[in-house]
This record gives C-alpha cells, sequence and structure tokens, in this order.
C-alpha cells in the first residue's frame, strides 16, 4: 500500500532566500504536487541569534510570490523545544554528558566526513569535567539507505562521525534531533534537499531507529555551485531571489533539475505545466552543478533551507 505523499520544505530565515534555496523549493514543491501530495513549510529558527523576523517575512512573500503555497499551517522549531527534550528524554539509555570544548575536539587526529571524529572523551563519565552538551552514542554498524537520485548511501558512525551532539553547548538542540522529531511528528514521507546534506542523513537514520520513527525516501538533489566550485550561499553572496524573480528564474532552475522548459504563460500555468512534466529520473545524478547566469553577486544574504 503506498503510503500518502507528504513533503515538506525548512528554509532558515537569516536572510532571503536565494537561488540556490528557490532551487530545494521547487524540486520539493514540484515533487510533492506531482505525487499528488501535500508539501508543508516550516521554519527552522532553532539557532535564534541569527534568525530574524524579517527574514521570515521575505520568504513567506516569495513563496507566495513564486506560486509555491504550502499546506496546512507554518511551524516553527522555536516552538518546539519541548518535543525535543521529550525525545532526547526517550533517548537516555543511549546519550550522556559531554565536557570537550570544541579546541579539544579539533585536536583529535582522526578526521571523519565532517571534519574532527569524537574520540569518546566522554563516553564513560566527566571525570572533573563540567557538562557542556548531550551526545548520542554510535554502535559499529552500518547506516545504509537508498537516495532516490543519489543511489546508496553507506556510512559507518563510529568512524565517519563520532557519537555527534544532540543539545549544543549553547543551550541550543542540534539540528540533526530537532528534523528527526519534526519530520516523524508531521509524518513526512519524502524529503527532497540539497545534496549538500546527504551526508547527515545517516546520523538521523541513526536517530529515526532509536526513536521508533520511520525513515522517509530521500532525494538530495545537486546544489548550485559558484565559479570557483562553492556551493552558494550567503558567504559566497549568492543572488537572493523575490517575488517578482519567478517569471525570469523559474525555466532555468527547471534546466538545473533536467526538467523541460514551461514555455509563455501565466505563472501558475507554467507552474501547472512543470508539475505535469517532472521527472525526477532526469535530474542530474551530482552533488552540484554550476549556477551559471543564476549567480549574479550581490550584497544581499541568502538563507540555507534543510
Amino acid at each position: 500500500m503506498n503510503r500518502a505523499h507528504i513533503g515538506r520544505f525548512a528554509p532558515s530565515p537569516t536572510g532571503p532566500l536565494h537561488v540556490g534555496s528557490m532551487l530545494t523549493a521547487l524540486a520539493s514543491w514540484l515533487d510533492a504536487r506531482a505525487s499528488g501530495g501535500t508539501w508543508h513549510l516550516r521554519i527552522e529558527d532553532l539557532d535564534t541569534p541569527r534568525c530574524t523576523a524579517a527574514a521570515e517575512r521575505d520568504i513567506l512573500q516569495t513563496l507566495a510570490g513564486w506560486g509555491l503555497h504550502h499546506d496546512g499551517p507554518l511551524t516553527r522549531q522555536s516552538n518546539r523545544t519541548a518535543a525535543y527534550q521529550a525525545a532526547l528524554s526517550q533517548m537516555a539509555a543511549h546519550v550522556y554528558p559531554c565536557g570537550c570544548s570544541r579546541r579539544e575536539i579539533a585536536d583529535s587526529s582522526v578526521r571523519g566526513i565532517d571534519g574532527p571524529v569524537y574520540p569518546g572523551t566522554c563516553r564513560t563519565g566527566l571525570g572533573e569535567r563540567e557538562a557542556r552538551a548531550v551526545r548520542v552514542r554510535v554502535d559499529d554498524a552500518d547506516i545504509a539507505f537508498v537516495d532516490r537520485l543519489q543511489g546508496e548511501v553507506r556510512q559507518r558512525l563510529s568512524r565517519d562521525t563520532g557519537d555527534f551532539v544532540l543539545h549544543r553547548a549553547d543551550g541550543l538542540f542540534a539540528y540533526q534531533l530537532a528534523v528527526v522529531v519534526d519530520d516523524a511528528e508531521l509524518g513526512v514521507t519524502d524529503v527532497v534537499r540539497g545534496a549538500d546534506l546527504l551526508d547527515s542523513t545517516p546520523r538521523q537514520v541513526y536517530l529515526q531507529r532509536l526513536l521508533g520513527a520511520p525513515t522517509p525516501r530521500y532525494l538530495h538533489v545537486p546544489v548550485l555551485l559558484d565559479a570557483s566550485g562553492e556551493k552558494l550561499s550567503k558567504q559566497t553572496l549568492a543572488r537572493a531571489v523575490g517575488a517578482a524573480d519567478a517569471p525570469e528564474l523559474l525555466d532555468l532552475l527547471l534546466a538545473c533539475l533536467g526538467q523541460p522548459a514551461t514555455g509563455p504563460g501565466t505563472l501558475p500555468d507554467r507552474l501547472q505545466r512543470a508539475v505535469d512534466a517532472w521527472r525526477p529520473a532526469q535530474i542530474p545524478a551530482l552533488r552540484g552543478i554550476p549556477a551559471g547566469p543564476l549567480h549574479t553577486q550581490t550584497s544581499r544574504q541568502g538563507v540555507t533551507a534543510k
């Protein structure tokens, strides 16, 4: 029996949407609509010092202007800390306090997919250290899943990441925990997002298993790269987009996704043609593709979507 398609888009309101985030939003929206499913919007504002109400308003206006309307109520991670704490308590047998500083961890001689691998210093107790963060204990088993586009992804977390943080030293819950809890509660069946997050997915699958939550289907689309091969982001001054940019950029973004141009017409008509023509198998099975004419340096700041 096929599950009803439930998708979502999850931007962080640290600035306006940039072309890379719009590519992800468009792919996620098209995948949900072509499947006859629902598409939800979650504001990932856990990193409260960097998030602003103005950026959130800009994101909502841009998505609406592009015709990418979401279903159901808008949710914000900043309102859901009780749910994250409950999940942490549920995993009490698998987590432990950590007193290590970032500098101590950076000195680890073992390197993994994201840099230093945590050496397990506090696994058996804090000693005289003071608790700073909470980590989850990983095992030596391989974690594998099959991405709809990128194929099989396999990691051994003990080797590739080490025990990772679920509650940070600054008091904020980590993205890896929050995204798993949020997707499970919403009943998300399909996650469409940028391939820059592909390597973090096994950690999320691991947490899903600990929490007894289902694993969604994943589709990680290529991220847009600037001329130097860097992912478009606010740090690389990615082109910010607004509601008025949809007519100009829609077909360019579709081309990046390997989809046919929509041709002339009103924006709703063009979007419907894009839905009808959506073929995920035609997306380039790459982690990144050159942005080309989509990338114009501006002074506006972008936003990440996860």
